[in-house]
């Protein structure tokens, strides 16, 4: 049975409550539209925040380096007056190919990186493939190829200074004990050049064995297994699976030696600490890096060093271009 009587009216407290209702709802809306675009731009912008320090060190050391250099190699410009530009053109350039130090620096530095790098790149491709084989410790020996790259370039070379020292040296003790006369390392062309080297070699080929063996094990293992059954030794499979499938990676460690063979400055330096940067009483292992280094900050010539610091960087430019051509080369053969 209905009741006739009236609905009872909402109380003073119920008829505030839907406002109060609405109001949070909008208030929510608005919190989640904040928080929607506060992500959207999160999303789109801090992918550019994370890259940001790459680029501000690059164009502060990096970029504005490269282009002051390439504006001060235009003028006549002293280190003690850097602000002091005479403008020549390309000048300084010019009498770099009238240079007979400039050239002679050139012949050593392309002399010690062949030196330097072909035996290195060898030692290193023979490291990594016993490495490659299960071997007892072979953590301990990847730790020990290694181990080199980590000594600083002062000590390595001190040394090896001492090891090659004439007098006391026991590099020539060993000689003499073999009935070869003791050799002068340092003031010797080829002996100095050579001793160099064997700095560069120590230092580097561990590094390099470690790329090839990363490398290898890379390779396909039933390469491996389809040669084996074909009746290859292990040499042969060395020589026709793995040197074949390690091409790119020789061909970027002979790109990435010969850049450091350019750019090779601490090792001739402190090999003759007496001589300074001159490379030698006749300047017979002074480098390119040795040499800008003689203009620029002993005889202060900034202008000058300028422009052997762009010709190196031309010599890398076309370094890289001839690795790139090889490596398009070598693509399209695989």
């Amino acid at each position: 049975m209905a009741s006739d009587a009236p609905a009872a009216a909402p109380s003073q407290g119920e008829e505030g409550a839907a406002p109060r209702t609405i109001d949070a709802a909008v208030a929510d809306d608005r919190r989640r539209d904040r928080r929607s675009r506060r992500y959207r731009r999160d999303v789109k912008w801090s992918p550019y925040a994370f890259v940001a320090p790459f680029f501000v060190f690059f164009l502060a050391f990096g970029l504005f380096p490269l282009l002051y250099t390439g504006w001060a190699s235009l003028h006549r410009v002293e280190l003690t007056a850097p602000t002091d530009m005479e403008w020549v053109g390309l000048r300084n350039f010019s009498r770099l190919l009238e240079d007979e130090f400039f050239w002679n620096a050139l012949k050593n530095t392309v002399t010690i990186g062949l030196i330097s790098t072909v035996p290195q790149l060898l030692i290193a491709l023979g490291i990594a493939h016993l490495l490659n084989y299960r071997l007892r410790g072979s953590m301990f020996f990847r730790v020990a190829a290694l181990t080199p790259y980590a000594t600083s370039v002062a000590a390595a070379t001190l040394v090896f200074v001492l090891l090659f020292g004439r007098d006391y040296g026991m590099i020539n003790w060993a000689l003499g004990l073999v009935g070869i006369d003791s050799v002068d390392w340092q003031n010797g062309t080829w002996t100095s050049q050579l001793a160099v080297s064997t700095i560069v070699i120590w230092r580097w080929t561990g590094y390099n064995a470690l790329i090839y063996l990363a490398a290898m094990q890379a390779i396909p293992n039933d390469l491996y297994e389809s040669a084996a059954l074909d009746g290859a030794s292990r040499w042969q499979q060395f020589i026709h699976v793995t040197v074949p499938s390690l091409r790119p990676t020789i061909l970027f460690t002979c790109v990435v030696s010969t850049i450091g063979a350019t750019q090779l400055f601490g090792e001739p330096l402190l090999f003759n600490g007496s001589a300074g940067a001159t490379g030698g009483a006749d300047h017979q292992f002074q480098t390119l890096g040795l040499y800008l280094y003689e203009q620029g900050w002993v005889n202060l010539h900034l202008g000058r060093a300028s422009a052997i610091a762009w010709a190196m960087f031309l010599i890398l430019l076309v370094i890289g271009a001839i690795n790139w051509l090889l490596a398009r080369r070598l693509s399209k053969n695989a």
